[in-house]
């Protein structure tokens, strides 16, 4: 048998849901995966109509320009439900919204019904926007708080979508021990519940991969003794990045810093994913005043300053941060660094040049100055080579 890229855990839902720990038993080690690795389908784009619509700003630019071109982009749409008394009752979002056309209202002749397009936020705590009783309908509002109107009622179209199958997940060359084992050889069919977890080629954890249920088995083409299985997954699998970020993880945690740096934007998503993973928690932070130095040959997009980052304060392959929430948190302490401190950004113009602002509809990364901004205001003394 080869060196193993996975173990196969006992998986205890209620265990894992309370923190408990020490209930997972090995039952098998393999020598890799078929079909793990998928990409999530893109967001459903839905329909909305803005029933009897009073259009103003940038609503009512985008919908002049959708009635000469068949659509508009007008960005992110906010809708705030009015209460009896014409008061905002909260919010929902719609993101990358289109307008793609619009009528006379058929209730009142100096109204418009917009139909719009867009992805519904993952902000919203509802997937259809609430309008409470005797409501006199939603105020419209651009992201920002801009007054784009109002309307009277909000009407989904429905759009049917096919149900994507996917395959399940094959663990091959697996040699079944313990509990497993003997499932096994006693021809249960009810195999249990696992948890995969990709490991080195010391057989140490690098990050869990898919939990699931095992289905099937049947005897391994790659060796006597040995098992291919068959699990289908109730997680998320992880996305192709993380293919090539585990494989450069596969002798271990990287020593050398910018193992990240040939990585797409997906990749070094995927490579903060495995560093947060692999942080050691509990070790104390460097005193304030602490010079750091940040690398920013390869900065390039936004993920790659927060790869940049966590190897400019805990080394190579370290975390300090994935976004600006996180980055946040990581700067109250016990991430390794704690404000005030200095951080020398080297070959700053690779990022000055590529973090620009790009026409962003929805949200956006940060740009270079708005990371400078954000650092300084939180007692990070930038300085710029």
């Amino acid at each position: 048998m080869g060196a193993p890229k996975y173990v196969l855990l006992s998986y205890d839902e209620g265990a894992e849901s309370t923190g408990e720990h020490g209930y997972e038993e090995t039952w098998a080690l393999c020598e890799d995966a078929a079909d793990l690795f998928a990409d999530p389908a893109p967001p459903a784009r839905v329909t909305y109509e803005l029933l009897g619509c009073a259009p103003e700003g940038d609503l009512r630019t985008a919908l002049a320009r959708a009635r000469a071109d068949g659509s508009a982009p007008l960005g992110l749409l906010t809708l705030e439900p009015l209460d009896r008394t014409g008061g905002g009752e909260g919010e929902w979002r719609l993101e990358d919204v289109r307008v793609v056309g619009d009528r006379p209202c058929a209730r009142d002749l100096s109204l418009r019904d917009v139909t719009v397009e867009g992805r519904l936020s993952d902000d919203n705590l509802y997937d259809y926007p609430q309008r409470p009783p005797l409501s006199p309908g939603y105020r419209v509002q651009g992201a920002d708080g801009q007054p784009w109107g109002g309307c009277r009622d909000v009407a989904q179209v429905q759009e049917d979508r096919p149900e994507q199958l996917e395959p399940p997940l094959r663990l091959l060359g697996c040699t079944p021990r313990g509990a497993l084992r003997a499932a096994l050889d006693g021809g249960e069919e009810d195999l249990g519940h696992v948890k995969v977890v990709r490991v080195d080629s010391s057989a140490r954890p690098v990050q869990p991969a898919a939990e699931g249920e095992l289905r099937a088995w049947i005897p391994s083409a790659r060796g006597p003794g040995l098992v291919d299985l068959t699990l289908d997954p109730w997680s998320e699998r992880p996305p192709l990045a993380a293919r090539e970020v585990w494989d450069l993880w596969g002798e271990g945690r990287p020593s050398e810093p910018n193992r990240w740096a040939g990585c797409d934007a997906a990749g070094r998503r995927s490579w903060l994913d495995t560093a947060l993973a692999n942080h050691t928690h509990g070790t104390s932070d460097r005193p304030p005043g602490t010079t750091y130095h940040l690398d920013g040959s390869h900065i390039t997009d936004a993920p790659g300053f927060f790869c940049a980052l966590g190897e400019a304060v805990n080394g190579p392959a370290g975390y300090f941060g994935w976004g600006l929430d996180a980055l946040n948190d990581c700067l109250r302490g016990s991430w390794g660094a704690t404000p005030p401190f200095t951080l020398v950004w080297h070959d700053a113009a690779v990022a000055r040049a590529c973090l620009d602002v790009t026409p962003h509809t929805g949200r956006r990364p940060p740009t270079f100055e708005e990371l400078l901004a954000f650092l300084a205001e939180r007692h990070v003394d930038v300085r710029l080579s």
